[in-house]
C-alpha cells in the first residue's frame, strides 16, 4: 500500500508553484454546480486566467472524443456524490492541441462531514516531465486507489453490521471523522484492521450469511 503522507509530500513538491504550466488546481461545488480553475489549468485549456467560467458543459467539450464518454460517466458519478477520483486522458485546447493530462480529486467536507464537493489538481503530461514529477503522480494516484478500497471496506463492515445502505454506512464514517478528528482514510484502516480480530461470527448468523452467499446468484 502506498504510503499517503509520502504521496502527500510529493504531491507537495509538484502543486506548490502554481505559476507552473504543467500543473494547477481545481475545485468543483455539488451545490451550484459549479467549477473554478487555477491560473494553471486555464491556461491548459487555451484560455487566459479570468477570460472564462468553466462549467460541466465547457469542461466535456475539451474532452478528446475518444476519451468524452468515459469522462462523462465519471463527472456524473462526481456531481451526484462527490467521490474522489483519478484518471489519465487527453484534452484539446482552444488552439486544437491535444494534451495528455492526469486529473486527480478528492472530496472536499464541511464541519458537520457533509460532502460539498471535490478538489484537485490537474497535471500537463504533454511536454516530458521529470522522473520525480511522474512518480509523484504514481504515488498519488496509487494512494487516492488505496484509500478508496479502504474506505469500501470499511462501508462494508459498518453496512452488515447495522443493516444499513452504502450512503449511511458512508455518512456514518465521515461524522465520526469529524468527530474524533481522525482522517476519515486513517479511521477506515483502523476500524478494518481491528475488525479482522474480533471473534468470528456466531453460528446461526454465519449459516444465514453462508445461505444467502451460495444462493444470491439466483437472484442476480
Amino acid at each position: 500500500m502506498t504510503d499517503s503522507s509520502d504521496a502527500d509530500r510529493a504531491l507537495g513538491r509538484i502543486t506548490a508553484d502554481d505559476a507552473s504550466r504543467n500543473v494547477g488546481s481545481f475545485r468543483y461545488l455539488l451545490a451550484d454546480d459549479s467549477w473554478e480553475w487555477s491560473a494553471s489549468v486555464a491556461r491548459m485549456h487555451g484560455y487566459e486566467p479570468g477570460t472564462v467560467v468553466p462549467t460541466t458543459e465547457l469542461v466535456l467539450r475539451h474532452k478528446h472524443p475518444d476519451d468524452r464518454e468515459d469522462i462523462a460517466t465519471l463527472l456524473s458519478s462526481v456531481r451526484t456524490t462527490g467521490e474522489p477520483f483519478s484518471s489519465r486522458h487527453r484534452i484539446i485546447d482552444t488552439g486544437g492541441r491535444v494534451r495528455q493530462v492526469a486529473v486527480v480529486g478528492d472530496r472536499i467536507f464541511d464541519e458537520d462531514g457533509t460532502v460539498l464537493g471535490t478538489s484537485g489538481f490537474y497535471l500537463d503530461l504533454t511536454d516530458t516531465l521529470e522522473e520525480d514529477v511522474r512518480v509523484a503522480v504514481d504515488a498519488a494516484m496509487a494512494s487516492l486507489a488505496d484509500a478508496r478500497a479502504v474506505i469500501e471496506q470499511a462501508k462494508g463492515a459498518l453496512m452488515l453490521a447495522y443493516t444499513i445502505p452504502a450512503d449511511r454506512a458512508f455518512e456514518i464514517l465521515a461524522w465520526r471523522s469529524q468527530e474524533t478528528n481522525v482522517k476519515l482514510r486513517a479511521l477506515a484502516e483502523r476500524l478494518v484492521q481491528e475488525i479482522t480480530s474480533l471473534p468470528a461470527l456466531a453460528e446461526q448468523h454465519r449459516s444465514h450469511f453462508d445461505h444467502v452467499f451460495m444462493t444470491v446468484h439466483q437472484r442476480a
